[in-house]
């Protein structure tokens, strides 16, 4: 062990005796145990009577530690003593003792900063595999609920979970995620990215096929409809999967508030959606090639303020993209305290000076701010970077053939996402192929009593979800009626009309 770990200054090696000369040695790294649980798991062994040698006897009836595993592969035992177990070797035995003590120095669970909602749970992942997998059982309180362990790399060997609900996921699904994960070979898993990297059905697609979160709640509804999480050691985002494009338009909050309020939302983030991906492409297309689609106090009003500028719209276009673009990444990367100044800031200022400078013109100035505006309704990160990306294309289709240019390209865009499977699920599913049932909960969110059923491209088991009597009582009463509650004010009401009645 010595040699093993030679120059690992971190890494404690304690040899001491159990009580009648029996020769014991622990090993742990020093920062991932808890020293005290360990200092008197150490002391019992010391005090101990009766000459017990057996691990087996040590185990059952000595050591006061809750979490006690034995070992007798190697490897097996360094990855756990990595990880932060503690190791002890008892002389003339082929087995080692390991103990879960390992130390909570992380962060506490609080709300995560990327799915941030006005209601809903404010509890998210954190660094900590077992805190994860702790939030997520807290969520579902089932047996059926299981989490297949792996360690993936070969110099981290990071744990990883691949959790799902049996009996309600497909088993061919669960099959084709575990002999993908397996095919893993790499010196190193620093974040859920890179499985993501390796496993999805497309690789240079720019659209993502798997969904990310930092919510226990999200990772829990996502189960409950039978697909699978895959949660890494070391990161607070889980992934999701399968995973459909209109999945990534929707929020936990949807769910949360009344089913008016969150359809009307969904429709503003489909607008705001076609909005950042389209309306400098829009305006390139319109001045150059059609100006006649423009009203002529409106089209005035830019030819005056495009009179002395020197570019074309398109390099208009260009130079206050990149711009945006930049002023978004360095507020992202500065510290908090300037970050938002700096983004908000140079915008304002950077904006009024190319346009008092004659570089862009002032509409086009409106034209990126709202297009920057709408790519932050985008609820999915990973999905606002793809529309942000086909943003570029479009303005170069548009700036070479006009509307017909946009239109090619929306053809190609849909023609790609139709080719597209996450996990052999469609892409643009349920609308391609169209799924009547499992339309009410994409372009609207429909009540909670009238989601009867599971979404039927992830193909659960079962795909009851709330049974029949319910909605059936709401839908013909038009909710749940108190006609049979008696309130005190209602029998003050009815005993003074008797008293009034001359004849009762």
């Amino acid at each position: 062990m010595k040699e093993l770990f030679v120059d690992c200054s971190d890494v404690v090696i304690r040899p001491f005796v159990i009580e009648k000369n029996i020769q014991a040695l622990a090993v742990f790294v020093d920062g991932l145990v808890i020293s005290d649980v360990l200092d008197d798991a150490l002391r019992s062994l010391m005090v101990m009577e009766g000459n017990e040698s057996e691990i087996e006897r040590i185990v059952a009836t000595t050591l006061p530690v809750s979490q006690i595993s034995t070992e007798d592969n190697y490897g097996e035992f360094l990855i756990a003593v990595l990880g932060g177990d503690t190791g002890i070797f008892v002389e003339d035995n082929d087995q080692a003792i390991l103990l879960g003590i390992r130390g909570p120095d992380t962060r506490s669970v609080s709300e995560p900063n990327t799915e941030i909602t006005i209601r809903g749970p404010r509890e998210g992942f954190i660094e900590n595999l077992r805190t994860n997998t702790a939030l997520v059982r807290r969520k579902i309180k089932s047996p059926r609920l299981k989490m297949k362990p792996l360690v993936l790399g070969q110099h981290t060997n990071t744990n990883v979970i691949v959790s799902y609900i049996d009996g309600l996921t497909d088993p061919a699904l669960i099959d084709e995620v575990m002999q993908r994960m397996e095919k893993i070979d790499i010196d190193g898993i620093l974040e859920s990215g890179y499985i993501e990297e390796m496993i999805q059905d497309s690789a240079y697609s720019p659209f993502p096929q798997m969904q990310y979160t930092e919510r226990p709640d999200v990772l829990a509804s996502a189960l409950l409809q039978g697909r699978i999480a895959i949660m890494v050691d070391g990161t607070p985002f889980a992934l999701i999967l399968p995973t459909i494009f209109m999945q990534l338009m929707q929020t936990a909050e949807d769910y949360y508030e009344r089913f008016q309020i969150s359809t009307l939302i969904r429709w503003l983030r489909y607008l705001f959606l076609f909005a950042s991906m389209f309306t400098p492409a829009l305006y390139v297309a319109i001045t150059t090639f059609h100006p006649d689609m423009i009203p002529t106090s409106l089209l005035l009003s830019i030819a005056a303020s495009r009179e002395a500028i020197p570019f074309p719209a398109v390099v208009e276009a260009f130079i206050m993209e990149v711009i945006f673009e930049a002023l978004r990444e360095a507020g992202v990367r500065l510290p908090k305290s300037v970050g938002s100044a700096v983004g908000i800031l140079g915008a304002i200022v950077i904006g009024q000076a190319a346009v008092e400078a004659g570089i862009v013109s002032a509409p086009m100035v409106i034209v990126v701010s709202i297009t920057g505006i709408a790519s932050f309704t985008i609820p999915q990160f990973n999905g606002a970077i793809a529309i942000r990306m086909l943003r570029f294309p479009m303005l170069i289709l548009a700036s070479i053939f006009g509307i017909f240019g946009i239109l090619f390209g929306i053809m190609i865009v849909l023609g790609h996402m139709a080719n597209l499977r996450s996990f052999g699920v469609p892409y643009l599913s349920p609308l391609g192929p169209t799924k009547w049932s499992d339309l009410k909960d994409v372009l609207i969110r429909a009540p909670q009593w009238e989601l009867t059923t599971r979404p039927s491209f992830v193909g659960a088991q079962d795909q009851i979800r709330i049974g029949q009597e319910l909605p059936e009582t709401i839908k013909r009463d038009n909710g749940l009626k108190g006609k049979n509650i008696s309130h005190p004010h209602q029998k003050n009401d009815q005993e003074g009309a008797s008293d009034d009645d001359p004849n009762p």
